[in-house]
């Protein structure tokens, strides 16, 4: 099995770590990097070298500060070289309005925060299955 390389986007520390934690476990990805804000994002990605090392699943929290998910999302999806880049939102607080929002400008899915280790398992399988045909 290949894996899928993830960056993460997640400034609450707790989050991450939980994040990071979780995703050691799994053998279907490989988390390449994990990030605060959505300035980072663009830092992290401007500075890989090639096509082959982007991330094809960018997971972005909804409320970060600087450029937050929904921003950082609409700046993914503008720029060619990150736009055939698979973006998950996910975040504590999920209504129509962001999901209909963040559909517009590209996502593949938006889903809420888990709160359990197996949350995360059905998160991530969810990520899979939303995103099978561009794996």
């Amino acid at each position: 099995m290949v894996q899928k390389k993830v960056l993460l986007a997640e400034d609450d520390l707790d989050d991450r770590m939980i994040f990071e934690d979780f995703l050691e476990d799994r053998n279907d990805f490989l988390l390449i990097s994990v990030v605060e804000n959505g300035v980072e994002i663009f830092e992290f990605l401007n500075g890989l070298n090639s096509e082959s090392e982007l991330p094809q699943l960018i997971i972005l929290d909804k409320n970060m500060p600087k450029i937050n998910g929904v921003e950082a999302l609409k700046l993914l999806k503008s720029e060619e070289r990150f736009s055939k880049i698979s973006v998950v939102i996910y975040s504590t607080y999920i209504d129509q309005n962001l999901v209909n929002t963040c559909k517009a400008l590209g996502a593949a899915a938006i889903l809420p925060k888990p709160f359990t280790k197996s949350g995360y398992n059905e998160m991530m399988d969810e990520f899979l299955r939303t995103t099978k045909d561009i794996f």
